[in-house]
């Protein structure tokens, strides 16, 4: 197991398309719910145990092998809203095209031929992952933390927040994170023995409101 791998893949100058997305943050900084570093940190916890812990469950059931058609499907009923399914196929989509270029294998090439408008990027992160020489607690990690470094970015530039603020945040947020992993991989270990359908569901419907509310802004800096 590659842990410089594991860097590569989760480092935010990977080009898989992560930087053109706020996570939500940037709806909350517009109706108010980010307002500096102390409620950025709340919606990072919330997003972190809710969206986060889900789709860390499913790049950790991916990475075990789990079948990715089941897998995009229970992906796709845990996010209600439309547009942020539309967000993670783009996201699912341009990270498959990253993977292939620095890890080119059969399995990858198959899931490019499989969802051509992209899986979600969940789905596709457990895919990397084991092509990356990674494993489900790599993959949950790397979804788990970036549910939270995505906003934090974020809000660096839509509030013009002190960087160090933001990442002062991920810091204290570390130990959840690593919580929400390890709670992750072990949701994935049962799906072998009761389906897709054994994955958390924890729902997060004001990110899914936002996002619809988002989605129609004739002005925007992020894709979401």
């Amino acid at each position: 197991m590659s842990r410089a791998a594991l860097l590569v893949l989760a480092d935010g100058r990977f080009p898989a398309g992560g930087h053109a997305h706020s996570g939500g943050a940037e709806e909350a900084v517009k109706a108010g719910r980010i307002t500096g570093g102390a409620s950025l940190e709340e919606f990072c916890r919330g997003r972190l145990h809710t969206a986060g812990l889900v789709a860390a469950s499913v790049a950790a059931a991916g990475a075990l092998g789990a079948d990715v058609g089941e897998l995009d499907a229970a992906a796709d009923a845990r996010t209600p809203s439309p547009a942020l399914r539309v967000a993670a196929r783009r996201l699912g989509r341009q990270l498959t095209r990253a993977a292939r270029a620095a890890w080119p294998c059969g399995e990858l090439d198959a899931l490019a031929r499989q969802f051509p408008k992209g899986a979600h990027q969940a789905v596709v992160l457990g895919v990397v992952a084991r092509a990356a020489g990674l494993g489900p607690s790599d993959a949950a990690h790397c979804a788990a933390y970036e549910s939270v470094s995505g906003p934090a970015g974020a809000v660096v530039r839509l509030l013009s927040l002190d960087p160090f603020d933001a990442t002062g945040v991920l810091a204290r947020l570390a130990p959840e994170v690593d919580r929400v992993a390890d709670r992750a991989v072990e949701a994935a270990r049962v799906v072998a023995e009761k389906g897709a359908d054994a994955l958390p569901a924890a729902s997060a419907p004001l990110l899914e409101i936002g996002a619809q509310a988002h989605a129609g802004w004739a002005v925007r800096l992020f894709a979401s």
